[in-house]
């Protein structure tokens, strides 16, 4: 009997430090993802080389010892940032694979999600922009995603053609470029005047174009 009532003790206090356990965790998750919205805003305001994680860690109330405890370095900072971009934006473009159709249709609700967060769209145009540069840390995740991205749009464009979608003679790999240079084009227009030009509006026209010379009307 008393063996079985420090074996119960014995349970209560494990269940206990587990709740700990998962409340430190729930806590140290939500502090992880304030730093890292506040590390998107001064990449936007300063740029990446120019952030001071100092100056991070103070936007949100930590001194820097207590930022440098989740996230090491700078580095360690931006990888996190473009990790969780990655997450996001493969959840979100998973609904729009398949077929053409639904690709296109897809680019513009992309567009219409990411005219509310401009911040964020700011950043990453930013940090692209800067990936260019010899030795940046996020050289090649931006490499590989636009690799990735146009290698996805002309493998949709090649299946819509083996199925007899469209023309034959429609270049997969020469419509997927020029369709990344068109968001891109539009996005950096709207970003230095998003009150006055119309990101979204430009795109669907530009979508809506495409379909009728593809004949993908409908």
């Amino acid at each position: 009997m008393g063996k079985y009532r420090g074996t119960m003790a014995e349970l209560s206090e494990q269940n206990v430090a587990e709740e700990k356990r998962r409340r430190r965790s729930r806590k140290g998750e939500t502090r992880r993802m304030e730093i890292l919205a506040a590390a998107m805003r001064r990449f936007a305001e300063d740029g990446y080389q120019n952030a001071a994680i100092g100056d991070i860690a103070c936007d949100v109330g930590l001194s820097l010892p207590g930022l440098l405890h989740h996230f090491p370095t700078k580095v360690d900072l931006l990888l996190a940032i473009l990790a969780k971009r990655d997450l996001d934006s493969a959840d979100f473009i998973g609904h729009y694979r398949a077929d053409l159709r639904g690709l296109l249709r897809g680019m513009v609700e992309i567009f219409r999600r990411n005219a509310g967060m401009i911040e964020v769209i700011r950043a990453f145009a930013i940090l692209n922009a800067e990936s260019l540069m010899k030795d940046h840390p996020a050289k090649a995740w931006f490499f590989d995603r636009t690799a990735e991205m146009q290698k996805h749009i002309a493998a949709t464009f090649e299946r819509a053609v083996a199925d007899g979608s469209i023309n034959a003679g429609i270049d997969g790999e020469a419509m997927a470029a020029e369709l990344i240079a068109v968001m891109d084009g539009l996005q950096m227009l709207w970003l230095r005047d998003p009150d006055r030009f119309d990101m979204v509006g430009g795109l669907e026209a530009y979508i809506s174009r495409l379909q009728t010379s593809l004949g993908l009307e409908g």
